[in-house]
């Protein structure tokens, strides 16, 4: 085929690969070359120092039924998952709505820089921080909750504390992710429809839930679905806060792979939990997009 191509159009092909190869070097040594090995190492017992010893699926059994820990880290995860992503929905919907009622734009420039700055903050940094905030004895939150009469709170050594600490910080960290996108889809709302619901003697509720959120469900869409993707494999915050702890009272299963893979030393267990923590995101990913076509609204005229 490329024989029979002209000479101009052999070189434009030739330039149109050149210039994807960077992209195509790049995926392939940090994303293709490593799902491929991941997928592999599934079947083999692996711990770099000694040779590789097939198992068959004998690690995929092991994950499957006789791992009481995996089972534990993935309710955490789950728990994790369903507390905070209609947290992170609800609060960024609030916010947006409060930022979009603003009509100083210094005000409003102000306002999303204190809610977007966070995002730009390395999270191992803003957790040392937070771990002294969340201190039993000198904490600052403990110190102000004092003043209303609530007794000390074990934040990150309490099996029940730890997660509404660990949300706090999520909360505070990425909140400006979904508050950002929820304001952009508010400021593209078309104003000729909230004038109509005017003339048409709609009050602001009306035309908020009747208007506006309808408008703006494939945002609402786009961030609950990387959200959830991101909730599911939420490390971070456990690991630096409480390092899973107390127990395995927050350990997730994005910690738990971390754990066996480089502390445990079982490369080809963890590769396992890992494409089975991929199977669980597909899904509910595919979930989401069939059941979107129930409440996201894509007619825009």
């Amino acid at each position: 085929m490329i024989k029979q191509m002209s000479r101009r159009r052999r070189k434009d092909l030739i330039t149109g690969y050149l210039f994807l190869s960077p992209a195509i070097i790049t995926f392939s040594l940090f994303v293709l070359v490593p799902a491929v090995s991941v997928i592999i190492f599934s079947f083999y017992k692996y711990n770099i120092i000694a040779p590789m010893q097939f198992l068959g699926f004998r690690n995929w059994i092991r994950a499957f039924t006789a791992d009481p820990r995996l089972v534990r880290v993935m309710k955490n995860t789950g728990l994790f998952v369903l507390l905070l992503a209609p947290m992170h929905m609800f609060f960024g919907l609030l916010l947006a709505q409060c930022a979009y009622r603003l009509t100083n734009h210094f005000r409003m420039s102000t306002y999303r820089l204190i809610l977007y700055f966070p995002i730009m903050v390395s999270t191992a940094s803003v957790a040392v921080a937070w771990t002294f905030i969340f201190d039993k004895d000198f904490g600052m939150l403990n110190y102000y909750l004092g003043f209303l009469g609530v007794e000390p709170i074990y934040w990150m050594n309490s099996s029940f504390w730890v997660y509404p600490g660990t949300m706090i910080f999520s909360l505070w960290k990425n909140i400006g992710v979904s508050f950002l996108y929820i304001l952009i889809a508010l400021q593209n709302v078309d104003p000729v429809l909230l004038e109509a619901a005017d003339i048409d003697g709609a009050t602001e509720w009306q035309k908020y839930f009747k208007v506006t959120l309808p408008m703006i469900t494939p945002t609402i869409f786009f961030v609950l679905t990387t959200m959830l993707i991101g909730q599911m494999q939420i490390f971070a915050e456990p690991y630096l806060l409480s390092a899973g702890g107390p127990g395995d009272a927050s350990r997730t299963i994005s910690l738990y792979i971390y754990e066996v893979a480089y502390q445990m030393q079982q490369y080809g267990y963890a590769s396992a939990i890992a494409i089975m923590l991929l199977f669980i995101v597909l899904f509910i990913t595919f979930l989401q997009f069939k059941m979107q076509r129930l409440w996201v609204n894509y007619d825009n005229e």
